[in-house]
């Protein structure tokens, strides 16, 4: 069978991961110009209510099936490859049925507030759709094909960005109308839960391409060897799998949660820290300031974050494939690269992002100054913790492809654990940035968790230079767009010239410094001959 190596699968998600994420930009940052600070506030309330369910039924479907898909095929039990991919259709749809009912239950009894518990249930059918969406995703990876994950990932953000704010816009300009079905509810809310509406849409299309796609793929060799898992045993393992990355997906989107609980409740009682605009109501200052930081904040710090994930799903194949094959040199390079190309990633997004902040920002909301005002700050202490989390994904991918699924839980709980304790502590004396400060503190204590459990449990050993290099010139990379950021501005030059111009200049220094540090590297480790 045809496969595609760890760098290539890696490369295409990640391509679709960032026009994936391109696209949800262009959904999210219009999105939060038409529905504002209080707004988003009940866009991301729903969010963070529907996620953790989400994430338990369907986060942990796809690398559980890829990692069973890949070891089937390494040891050759290709008949075993059709069994688990019908077995996990089957279970994980019922799964994702009572995921979506009880998504549900919670707009009902548990929302809070009639305004998040319709866009909640707007989103609940996601649930069900992206059940079955993620056996298919894993099905493919498992047999390193990451074409059909990719394809499905663009797919799904264009009809979340076309579905979303074309009912979003047209129940805005048609309020008059709305209203008489929703009597009694902020009309802001409506026009988020009709946004909203178009993240199930786009879960709905992407398993509608799976349908298509599997009319027309290849045959599974049908060898007729009698190795074949029994259905009650494929259950099991997959649930062994699934079930602790679902947790720790639950886990990780707790802090969503913690968030939306901590900065609401602790600016209602300590007040908000900061400056508000006038405009704003006092007793809409909490959800302000917490739909800004949710929707614009936190909107940037995820993009990175996203497509390092993709290097997961890319080296799960091959490193569940070197460890069932005891290959160790094989385990131990697919490692490095993949660390080494999450850092790559990571370290020069979030410097050039702290030192740009107002530009980018004011960039990409030019319609909520007031908002962005207030996430400037917050959004720089949220940079050293994106760097440790863009690292975190890989490895809580390598764990589980050893067999290892249960640590990155554990690892979460405790990261959950400080982020819940810090929020407690730092909003109250520092307003929403105690928030940020909170999460970077959070994901720096679970990269040094993960590296050292990784290590213990894999036998594989890690070099340090590689990355004090890329630190190095990630560090010459923001150095120079703030020059370049602060002459162009001492000349007057407009803010999409001074973005643009500090972007690529800084991008094109962090490139050569890279390859000189690399080169002079690979020039020490050299022999020495006559």
């Amino acid at each position: 069978m045809k496969k595609q190596n760890f760098i290539k699968g890696s490369l295409i998600l990640m391509m679709s991961a960032i026009v994936a994420k391109g696209l949800g930009a262009v959904f999210k940052i219009p999105l939060t110009n038409l529905l504002g600070g209080v707004g988003m506030s009940y866009f991301s309330s729903a969010y963070s209510l529907f996620m953790p369910v989400y994430a338990l039924t369907v986060t942990g479907l796809s690398s559980a099936v890829a990692r069973m898909i890949a070891q089937s095929i390494a040891l050759g039990m290709y008949a075993n490859v059709k069994r688990v991919r019908s077995t996990a259709l089957i279970m994980f749809s019922a799964v994702g049925l009572a995921g979506s009912i009880f998504t549900f239950l919670i707009a009902i009894f548990f929302s809070g507030s009639p305004e998040t518990a319709l866009s909640v249930t707007m989103i609940a059918p996601a649930v069900f759709f992206g059940c079955i969406m993620s056996v298919e995703r894993g099905y493919y990876e498992g047999m390193s094909n990451m074409y059909p994950t990719a394809i499905s990932q663009v797919v799904e953000g264009i009809i979340k960005v076309v579905a979303g704010l074309l009912l979003c816009g047209y129940v805005t300009d048609n309020m008059d109308v709305m209203i008489k079905y929703f009597p009694d509810t902020d009309p802001r809310a409506i026009s988020a839960g009709a946004g909203i509406l178009g993240v199930t849409l786009s879960s709905v299309g992407a398993v509608i391409f799976f349908w298509i796609i599997n009319i027309f793929r290849k045959k599974i060799p049908d060898n007729t060897e009698k190795l074949v898992m029994s259905r009650q045993e494929i259950v099991r393992e997959l649930f062994k799998n699934a079930i602790p990355t679902g947790i720790s997906a639950v886990v990780t989107n707790l802090t969503a949660l913690i968030d939306m609980w901590t900065v609401i409740g602790c600016i209602t009682y300590f007040g908000s820290r900061g400056t508000v605009p006038d405009s704003i109501a006092t007793d809409e200052i909490p959800h302000f300031i917490y739909g800004s930081f949710a929707g614009i904040a936190l909107t940037v710090f995820n993009l990175v974050p996203s497509v390092t994930n993709m290097l997961g799903k890319g080296v799960l194949p091959c490193i569940t494939e070197s460890w069932a094959n005891k290959d160790i040199k094989s385990l131990s390079g697919n490692t490095m690269q993949a660390l080494i190309t999450s850092a790559v990633i990571a370290v020069p997004s979030a410097l050039g992002i702290a030192v740009l902040s107002p530009e980018i920002l004011g960039f990409l909301f030019p319609k909520q100054p007031d908002e962005v005002n207030i996430c400037i700050t917050p959004l720089r202490l949220l940079m050293p913790g994106m760097i440790c989390l863009c690292i975190s994904f890989p490895l809580f991918s390598m764990l589980q492809a050893i067999g290892k699924a249960s640590l990155p839980l554990r690892i979460m709980l405790i990261g959950t654990v400080i982020k819940f304790i810090g929020n407690l502590l730092l909003i109250s004396l520092m307003g929403v940035s105690g928030a940020s400060i909170s999460t970077t503190i959070c994901y720096i204590v679970i990269l040094v968790v993960s590296v050292r459990l990784y290590v213990k449990h894999s036998g594989v050993r890690l070099k340090l230079m590689p990355f004090l290099v890329i630190l190095y010139s990630g560090s010459m990379c923001a150095g120079t767009a703030y020059l370049v950021c602060d002459v162009m501005k001492r000349h007057g030059a407009g803010n999409f010239s001074v973005l643009a111009l500090s972007v690529a200049t800084a991008g094109i220094v962090y490139v050569v410094v890279l390859a000189i540090c690399f080169s002079g590297l690979k020039n020490i480790r050299k022999p020495v001959t006559d």
